[in-house]
């Protein structure tokens, strides 16, 4: 029995952890203007969308050659050109973005754009591509950003500039203006906001939020 324990906390330590995420997400988005009910049911497309990803844009890129094992160094595998395809998640960028629009109606446009433009700036300069990988970017710093933007320039009501401004910046400022440096990662499929509630740019809009 004392082993079974903490076997059962670690086997439940996911689902207390996706517990947690949700109800904050949930209060954040009811911060927003979201009832309960529709913060529930936002999360809860933004989870299903995680799993669909559109394709948007279909390029060759070329693999690298390399040695042919055992065989002298001379023998090369020749060049390869197989298919790069860039998709945007739907429940890690697409929705989030869709929100950000509605929600423009209730946030002051140019403390929007100006908070947008600092998010931008700061997620393309912190923005690493990985070969294989992805864009790599430290998770808290833009959201941190987004809610100290927001404060500063639109103290009555912060909490959509800073959510608009924390997807739409990051989404810019780690992808759009990465686009041209996506074909030197070598991945074969790059899906912005792939990672759906857990990508950063649903994080993003969210802590944001919460922050304000």
């Amino acid at each position: 029995m004392g082993c079974f324990l903490p076997l059962l906390f670690l086997l439940l330590l996911p689902v207390l952890f996706f517990f947690f995420y949700f109800q904050v997400a949930a209060f954040s988005l009811t911060k927003l203007g979201l009832s309960p009910q529709g913060a529930v049911l936002f999360f809860s497309l933004c989870l299903i969308g995680g799993i669909i990803n559109i394709p948007v844009s279909r390029q060759p890129i070329i693999v690298e050659e390399g040695p042919i094992f055992g065989l002298p160094f001379f023998f090369y595998y020749p060049p390869r050109v197989r298919e790069q395809v860039i998709a945007v998640n739907l429940g890690g960028a697409i929705l989030p973005g869709l929100f950000s629009l509605y929600l423009l109606g209730r946030a002051p446009l140019l403390a929007t754009l100006m908070a947008t433009v600092v998010v931008a700036a700061v997620a393309k300069g912190l923005a690493r591509p990985v070969p294989g990988v992805g864009i790599i970017l430290p998770a808290f710093i833009p959201p941190l950003v987004a809610a100290v933007a927001a404060l500063l320039l639109s103290r009555d009501n912060p909490a959509p500039v800073a959510y608009i401004s924390g997807v739409w910046g990051t989404l810019l400022g780690a992808d759009i203006l990465n686009w041209s440096r996506f074909r030197e990662m070598g991945a074969l499929v790059l899906s912005i906001g792939g990672a759906g509630v857990f990508d950063g740019i649903f994080l993003v809009g969210i802590v944001a939020a919460l922050l304000t």
